[in-house]
């Protein structure tokens, strides 16, 4: 292809040289979305052609990157998507990802409260939708420091109205327009307000519904953070029937839900084949068939509510993959028990949207890592709107220097 690589990338010329070395050394045609483990390669052949992709395409290919993308179509994609980031490297293309729960701390962003006008504005646009269903002020809960934050009926309400004020200062003040949103649990919610699928006092009703039913639930459950893949976490879960996979996070970063009791005992088996794990600063099995009782009440409530098609690249973490069909009830009634397919939704949105930038949008960065571990050393910058407790104007005027944006307006 040296040569004839296209002015502006068309994937289509990506597909055929590929289709062409592929063919080489499969002795065969092989079909554009024919997976790579049926191309019939051994290991020297395999190497042999990632060699001449590298060689090819040294500026915008990894080696990992074709089993990343298994297909001569998926590959072909990715390659043209590269290459057109190369070509107008100078262009900001930021992608929106919203913190889900686990992220919540007492203050959480009264810095940002206390120097940025903005913020307080949208906060307060947030807290006043909320206020009717959750009977007390959503801003006071965070900037007092209540340790009530933590409760669930509270924890998911607070985070969707520091999400959406994060998101809309971005956007509605300092002109960061998303090119795709993702959200990680209850951080669903906030991407869909962003991307206009779902109204803000609609959003507000769903996630005090949502939040006020699951703190009714039993307690005794609780979630788990592991270092395993979800081939290792399943095994190591097998003899639990009520421990589910609650969340995969990256290739090795898989959460498990269900009662503590058997949480502990998968503990001590991933333990023993020196897997390490921690138990997460939540109240509930959240993502897991035990939240099952709550969905009947969760959708009489939200019956009314009447979601529409997203009007930008939204990102499912229920499909783990780009959803364009309305947000309506039955999706977030689904979302409630599905596990969050976050390393597949991530992934997808990087490879389709080829952002020059992702930014993690939520109260301290828990999601930046995973996503630097997903896109690679070439891929996009990966930030967090807020990187610790303690971040205040000052930090976030040096983010959106990096998205060319700003002079930030302080009080």
């Amino acid at each position: 292809m040296s040569g004839t690589a296209p002015g502006d990338p068309d994937e289509r010329l990506f597909a055929a040289w590929l289709s062409e070395r592929i063919a080489r050394y499969a002795r065969r045609a092989v079909g554009d979305d024919e997976d790579l483990s049926l191309w019939g390669l051994d290991s020297v052949a395999l190497l042999s052609l990632v060699g001449d992709i590298e060689v090819e395409f040294e500026q915008i290919f990894e080696a990992a990157d074709i089993w990343a993308h298994p297909t001569i179509r998926d590959l072909a994609h990715h390659l043209a998507m590269r290459q057109g980031m190369r070509r107008h490297s100078g262009r900001v293309r930021a992608a929106f990802v919203f913190t889900g729960q686990g992220s919540q701390h007492p203050r959480m962003t009264a810095g940002l409260h206390r120097e940025l006008a903005a913020y307080r504005r949208h906060l307060a646009a947030a807290d006043e939708a909320i206020a009717p269903y959750l009977g007390r002020s959503v801003t006071e809960l965070i900037l007092d420091g209540d340790p009530r934050v933590h409760r669930t009926a509270l924890t998911q309400p607070a985070l969707f109205a520091v999400g959406y004020a994060l998101a809309m200062t971005l956007v509605e003040e300092e002109g960061v327009r998303p090119v795709a949103v993702l959200g990680h649990g209850i951080g669903e919610l906030a991407a869909a307000v962003v991307a206009g699928a779902l109204t803000l006092p609609d959003a507000a009703r769903l996630v005090c519904c949502r939040g006020a039913f699951m703190q009714h639930l039993p307690s005794g459950g609780g979630m788990m953070a592991t270092c395993a893949s979800p081939y290792e976490a399943a095994d190591a879960a097998a003899g639990e029937p009520q421990v589910s996979i609650g969340a995969v996070n990256a290739a090795r970063a898989t959460v498990l839900s269900g009662p503590v009791a058997g949480l502990e005992r998968v503990r001590e088996r991933l333990a023993a084949v020196g897997i390490a794990s921690t138990f997460l600063e939540v109240t509930h099995a959240f993502q897991s068939p035990l939240m099952e009782p709550v969905t009947p009440r969760f959708e009489a409530a939200a019956r009314h509510v009447a979601g529409g098609p997203p009007t930008l690249p939204y990102y499912s973490t229920v499909y783990g993959r780009e959803y364009a069909d309305p947000l309506t009830t039955a999706y977030w009634t689904a979302q409630i028990t599905a596990p969050v397919r976050f390393t597949d939704a991530a992934r997808r949105m990087l490879t389709r949207q080829a952002p020059s930038h992702v930014v993690e949008i939520g109260p301290k960065a828990v999601l930046t890592p995973f996503l630097r571990r997903i896109a690679g050393a070439r891929g996009p910058d990966c930030l967090a709107v807020c990187r610790s407790p303690g971040s205040d104007a000052v930090y976030l005027a040096g983010v959106l220097s990096r998205l060319d944006a700003g002079p930030l307006t302080e009080n």
